[in-house]
């Protein structure tokens, strides 16, 4: 009875109601992650020190890139997950959950090798320096022994999500949330083992959360469970997972090239310093994009599932609802980054220069914010009716021809500025771009009287 009651829960209840009731868990979920972050950095900035902080961005592009990969596994399964219980194939969702499985193995191992073996040559090509790279490997080292959990953790997770457990998913990130910041102190502090003790907690506490996810997934009661026989990798369903997935790990493989860019040009036209400030400003900023990637997640089962039953008007509804609540809340990290930039900075370092970068960083990324959310969801809505090719350009656009191109002519003009303000111009570019691509689609909805999926 539980099955039927939640399939049709997304095609019948009130849409309203199904996003604040898919969002909220995955908001929680996402802030958490987030905040998962910024204690790490606040206990390493405090505990260890400023330079610390800097090493620590200088893995972000490292991390990003597994990422690229975990969400192309993470974010296609799900969605396809999604679809395929729109359309009432059960079988089908089933196997994608196994092929989930089996591609997070095939890829986390596969990074991991090839990121230990060659680590040093990375993290100085990311921007690191003789006085930040001790830090950074000390980090990633460990982080890269756990990149198999991590994958596992994150695909499994968002796939409960899409199932229909968003509060399942979401109490599965807060108990790594609550065991990692339970746990840094006692290995920074207590154990002095540095930053090295930040990345232990943080593998120890996705460990403990993919048990109780694979336990979840192990009770037959549950809408989609593990069965005999859905390991082995099926070619319609690794096409559609990728197909889907791509979007999402173009822009985190975009991410990736886009923070090794700033990385360099921070140490160009800064200091180490300056890459220790974005550290702290992309930390802030990511805290509120989570919050509108939440309303994404919420919005993508619902649109998803009554895309795939021909429920067209619901389909629309969910993005408009969405937009909105997207909207509201980057307008409030608008005015959070313009007014109180010093007071957030000082939460991760007591090192005068640090904040002041920081600072003037922070109102300069966030100039654009109030229209940022509309292009999120835009983005996102594509990719969950299946729309691969448009989400994936708007992705590639963004970081490719509109950041780096800026990244690279700002800072000629501008200086350290010009590589902040190349942010705020790109985000604003990559909102018209959203604006032209949903009202040219809706004509094409409209001329052709449904929503159907472009032919690939």
């Amino acid at each position: 009875m539980k099955k039927s009651v939640a399939k049709m829960d997304l095609g019948t209840a009130d849409v309203k109601s199904l996003l604040i009731k898919y969002s909220v868990p995955a908001i929680v979920s996402q802030m958490a992650a987030s905040l998962y972050n910024i204690v790490d950095s606040i206990f390493i900035g405090h505990g260890v020190g400023a330079m610390a902080i800097t090493g620590l961005a200088v893995t972000f592009p490292l991390m990003n890139l597994s990422a690229a990969f975990g969400a192309l596994v993470g974010a296609g399964g799900s969605t396809l997950v999604s679809i395929k219980m729109g359309q009432k194939d059960e079988h089908s969702a089933t196997h994608v959950l196994g092929n989930v499985v089996s591609l997070n193995l095939l890829l986390g191992i596969t990074l991991t090798i090839i990121g230990l073996m060659f680590m040093d040559p990375i993290l100085y090509f990311f921007g690191a320096s003789a006085d930040t790279i001790p830090y950074a490997r000390d980090y990633m080292e460990i982080i890269l022994y756990g990149n198999v959990i991590t994958h596992l953790y994150l695909g499994l997770n968002n796939v409960m999500r899409s199932s229909g457990y968003p509060k399942r998913a979401m109490q599965m990130t807060l108990l790594t949330v609550f065991v990692n910041a339970v746990l840094d102190p006692i290995f920074i502090f207590g154990f002095g083992w540095g930053i090295r003790g930040a990345a232990i907690a943080t593998i120890i506490a996705q460990v403990i959360a993919l048990i109780a996810i694979i336990f979840h997934f192990m009770d037959k009661s549950a809408i989609l469970h593990f069965k005999k026989g859905i390991w082995g990798f099926k070619k319609h369903i690794i096409s559609g997972i990728l197909s889907i997935g791509m979007s999402p790990f173009i822009f985190n493989l975009c991410a990736c090239l886009v923070v090794v860019i700033i990385n360099r040009s921070l140490q160009t036209y800064g200091s180490d310093l300056a890459i220790g400030a974005y550290g702290i400003v992309n930390r802030i900023v990511m805290l509120f994009a989570m919050i509108v990637f939440g309303f994404n997640q919420g919005m993508q089962p619902i649109a998803g599932y009554n895309f795939g039953a021909k429920q067209y008007l619901r389909v629309n509804e969910t993005l408009k609802h969405t937009i909105i609540c997207a909207t509201l809340v980057t307008t409030f990290a608008f005015i959070a980054g313009e007014f109180f930039p010093r007071q957030m900075a000082m939460m991760f370092t007591t090192d005068e220069e640090l904040i002041g970068m920081a600072a003037q960083g922070m109102r300069i990324v966030v100039a654009v914010f109030p229209i940022v959310g509309f292009q999120m969801v835009t983005a996102n809505f594509f990719q969950s009716i299946g729309m691969a090719k448009k989400a994936i350009f708007m992705s590639a656009t963004r970081q490719l021809i509109f950041l780096i191109p800026l990244m690279l002519i700002l800072p000629l003009i501008f200086g350290l500025d010009g590589v902040w303000l190349s942010m705020p111009a790109s985000d604003l570019l990559s909102t018209f771009l959203a604006a032209y691509l949903l009202t040219r689609q809706y004509k094409s909805f409209k001329a052709h009287g449904s929503m159907a999926v472009e032919a690939a």
